[in-house]
């Protein structure tokens, strides 16, 4: 299995991207850690939530369900915490196991913001199991509801990844990659014999596994999928995140209308120009519909992000207008969907 994600990771289990002039907003009706980084984001949000916790004689703070990921290096752990995160999860990667009860018990003072929380633990900490047993028996007399997802894989389908990524493992010190995946097998043996979930990935691909993801912990509602819709002007290049390209050129350019080429497609001047042209209204309602079963079958995939980027020559009118009636069509199918105007402004 090959991890490729829209957002590539780093490694056998991991794009941000900048623009200086882009204007975005909502169109609505993961977390690498260090230890070090773990203590103060944890010592951080404590203080934040302590301002909003319960005063005595309150309602009892709910605690959060936790599933913990953890696994062999290189059979899908973070494509298993990202699917958490895309269900809703707050999913935090590689937190040393003693903090994994301070992390449960900021959620239960989040006043239910966090009632869901996913910890990727594994030998990158070096000390995998110094407190994870403490903490176990910790959460269990709390009374928190956990579960343990371990991936699994073969040695060869293992080094078969980690060679093709042309990645050390992360045990193997002078040795073969393989000696690490023997050391590492060995070291999680405890642990997976406690998993709730096993889930060998050895013959399983991206969507493969995130359907079993899913399966387990989508419940009844259907995955969300969240849409960006990104207006863009051709003169200066085609978005390089961009999954789906709708060319707008083929309509009449407000720019060559001396009292609406001050304006964007914003104005509704702007826009009732556009969309009063032959072929405008048509091409919604189209691609809204041909949108509609490319969702679906994004959903099925378990992709669960899009980027919809909607061009015109300078980005300024056509593009914007028509992505603006797009996420508005989006939004009302219940789609989340974020408007992003990429280029507006630069002229």
């Amino acid at each position: 299995m090959t991890e490729h994600e829209n957002r590539p990771t780093t490694g056998p289990d991991r794009a941000a991207g900048n623009a200086d002039t882009e204007v975005a907003h909502t169109h609505e009706p993961h977390k690498d850690t260090g230890e070090d980084q773990n203590r103060q984001e944890a010592q951080g949000n404590g203080a934040q939530a302590n301002t909003g916790a319960e005063a005595p004689g309150g309602p009892e703070a709910a605690i959060p369900e936790l599933v913990i990921i953890s696994g062999m290096s290189g059979a899908g752990r973070s494509t298993a915490a990202k699917c958490l995160e895309d269900l809703g999860w707050f999913v935090v990667d590689n937190l040393p196991p003693a903090l994994i009860p301070t992390m449960v018990e900021l959620g239960a003072r989040s006043q239910g913001n966090v009632a869901r929380i996913a910890v990727v633990v594994d030998v990158r900490g070096r000390r995998f199991f110094d407190n994870l047993r403490e903490s176990l028996a910790d959460l269990d007399t709390r009374g928190v509801t956990r579960r343990i997802v371990f991936l699994e894989s073969s040695d060869d389908a293992l080094v078969r990844r980690f060679e093709s990524v042309r990645r050390p493992h992360p045990l193997q010190g002078d040795g073969r990659i393989v000696d690490g995946i023997v050391a590492e097998r060995e070291l999680l043996r405890e642990l997976r014999g406690d998993a709730d979930l096993v889930i060998d990935t050895s013959s399983l691909n991206v969507h493969e596994l995130r359907a079993k993801m899913d399966a387990q912990f989508a419940g009844e509602e259907e995955p969300e999928l969240r849409a960006t819709v990104m207006s863009f002007g051709y003169k200066y290049g085609l978005p390089v995140d961009a999954d789906l390209v709708v060319d707008c050129r083929f309509l009449p350019n407000p720019h060559w209308v001396p009292e609406l080429r001050p304006f964007t497609g914003l104005n509704d001047e702007v826009a009732a120009y556009v969309f009063n042209q032959p072929g405008a209204k048509e091409f919604l309602d189209r691609y809204a519909e041909l949108l509609q079963l490319i969702a679906t079958g994004y959903r099925r995939e378990g992709k669960r992000y899009v980027t919809i980027a909607v061009g015109c020559t300078g980005g300024k009118h056509r593009s914007v207008a028509m992505s603006e009636k797009l996420a508005a069509r989006l939004a009302a199918e219940g789609v989340e969907t974020v408007v992003v105007h990429r280029d507006m402004g630069r002229e």
